[in-house]
């Protein structure tokens, strides 16, 4: 028997938040058909505390990495609430990773890493997915990263 989400959650050492509330006009998913679109998280803590800065000017790539896999946390959490069960998940389709990155940084698919490597290690094969990663000049609230996904769900 194989493991599931919510044992490699546990042995992660991963207790899920919440589903973050929108900042803005929107809602945090729409499911279509099978798939399940994510609106963008950012890396807040559950105390409420979001990473902000420039990654390349004072956020260094590891740290921006961190800040990553907890949008990631917080984008599992949305599944969560979406669909009641992380067992429903088929596939993480595709991933769109933001980061807030001075001019000349280059090494934004090793920040998304963070998010990417967590549905891996929490989904396993059905966590590889496609993916951009790309830099913005600035990001809501000056978050260091910023990511959406599309999951396709039974």
């Amino acid at each position: 028997m194989t493991e599931g989400p919510y044992e490699r959650l546990r042995t992660l050492g991963i207790v899920l938040p919440p589903a973050p509330r929108p900042i803005a006009n929107f809602v945090t998913h729409v499911a279509e058909g099978k798939l399940l679109f994510l609106s963008g998280q950012g890396p807040t803590e559950t105390d409420g505390t979001i990473h902000t800065g420039k990654v390349g000017d004072g956020v260094g790539v590891e740290q921006a990495y961190g800040h990553a896999r907890l949008t990631g946390i917080n984008l599992i959490a949305v599944m969560q609430a979406a669909l009641g069960d992380l067992c429903r998940v088929r596939r993480i389709v595709k991933v769109l990773g933001m980061v807030n990155a001075v001019p000349d940084f280059a090494e934004h698919p090793a920040v998304i890493n963070g998010c990417s490597d967590l549905f891996v290690a929490v989904f396993g094969d059905k966590g590889v997915h496609a993916r951009s990663a790309v830099g913005f000049g600035s990001l809501p609230n000056k978050i260091t990263v910023e990511i959406e996904a599309v999951v396709a769900f039974d």
